[in-house]
């Protein structure tokens, strides 16, 4: 048969994946390499994308979302980031991943640098390589605790050089950017006429530091505006299968929006688009039980950790722990991690899932049940 386009081939396997579906496959294994939420769902949520299927509401919508869920998206950006936005600015997306590909498809051209972190989401890089762009990673160093460097990314900025991509609070790392830093990378981006993607998948859960969305300094003038940012209903309602989420663009590019929402995916389904109306609107008891059961499971990470002389950074947001263990992965963490399950029941993501600068680094994802999340971590070897 022809071969397949050089730039699919080169789509490197997602290694979470790869260490996921071996644990899956494991009798009795202890899961914590997936951040997948594992609370019932708000019964309301529930009827609300049933009742629109027992009205036969099935039909196309608009390109852009239903508006009453664009307002829903728009009004908790107001209320949560301080960003005046007008639901105009809303286009409602298959997922955040759907997201980060439709802003991509619009802004880099083939040839063009993306500046992705590293340690960074792995579908950064591989989105925009689909995309035939070229993701440049920026440096994330153990000894700055894993915070991006002004002149780390100006080093690396080239003619080429289109977009920066920022992820806070940060998936693997659980790292978020404070409100200078923030600040200051808006600045970059300006200073250097680069386009901003910023994933803030896990906005709603940080703590005791605040989520500060770059949209907050960005210009609200069209022409001049230059940050687009992706938001999700799956981590934060656990609405991970309705793949529901938004893209919040610039001003001044409504019609290229829908031009583009209608070549890649025309609408979202609707049974989806009114579950997520409820959701953003109303209780929101699920929120807060997930961020006190991720705190209190991060909380006891921390210390299980400690007490085996394990090295890790200290989450301030999403619902993982970035931990070291060089101590045993012999600079192949991506095997250990296989080896790890196949002896002790146990699934870690690999650091070099992320990056090169994950090697030697796991990701453990905090949303299992408590016990779980001990007793896995309590199999780890100890560095004392």
């Amino acid at each position: 048969m022809p071969e397949l386009a050089a730039h699919v081939r080169d789509v490197p396997v997602n290694q979470i994946r790869e260490i996921t579906e071996a644990a899956w496959a494991t009798p009795g294994a202890i899961v914590l390499s997936i951040g997948e939420p594992g609370f019932a769902l708000p019964r309301h949520v529930l009827e609300a994308g049933m009742a629109c299927l027992d009205r036969d509401e099935t039909n196309y919508t608009p390109n852009a979302g239903i508006p009453a869920l664009r307002e829903a998206f728009a009004d908790r950006f107001r209320e949560h980031n301080g960003v005046d936005i007008g639901s105009d600015r809303v286009y409602i997306v298959d997922g955040a991943q759907q997201g980060l590909h439709l802003a991509m498809s619009l802004l880099l051209s083939p040839g063009d640098e993306i500046l992705i972190p590293n340690p960074g989401y792995p579908t950064f890089a591989m989105t925009s390589r689909l995309l035939h762009g070229v993701p440049v990673g920026y440096p994330l160093y153990p000894e700055y605790d894993f915070q991006p460097r002004i002149e780390d990314i100006e080093a690396l900025i080239t003619p080429r050089t289109r977009v920066l991509m920022l992820n806070s609070p940060s998936n693997p790392l659980g790292a978020v950017l404070g409100e200078e830093l923030t600040r200051s990378l808006v600045e970059l981006a300006r200073r250097h006429d680069l386009w901003i993607i910023s994933d803030e998948c896990y906005e709603a859960f940080t703590y005791d530091v605040p989520h500060v969305s770059p949209a907050r300094f960005d210009s609200d003038v069209p022409g001049e505006a230059r940050v687009f940012t992706s938001l999700t209903l799956s981590k934060t309602y656990g609405l991970t299968g309705l793949r529901i989420g938004a893209l919040v663009c610039p001003p001044g590019l409504e019609r290229k929006m829908n031009n583009v929402m209608e070549s890649i995916v025309s609408c979202v389904a609707s049974p989806s688009q009114y579950a997520a109306i409820a959701a953003l609107t109303g209780p929101q008891d699920y929120v807060s039980d997930a961020r006190a059961h991720y705190r209190a499971n991060r909380d006891s990470a921390a210390a299980v950790l400690k007490s085996k002389g394990i090295p890790f950074l200290s989450a301030q947001g999403a619902f993982y722990l970035w931990a070291d263990v060089s101590h045993v992965s012999g600079g192949d963490v991506r095997s250990w991690v296989r080896k790890f399950l196949a002896d002790s029941g146990v699934s870690f993501a690999p650091g070099t899932a992320f990056g090169s600068i994950g090697e030697g680094w796991i990701r453990i994802a905090l949303c299992a049940a408590p016990a779980d999340v001990v007793e896995g971590l309590g199999r780890l070897p100890s560095r004392n």
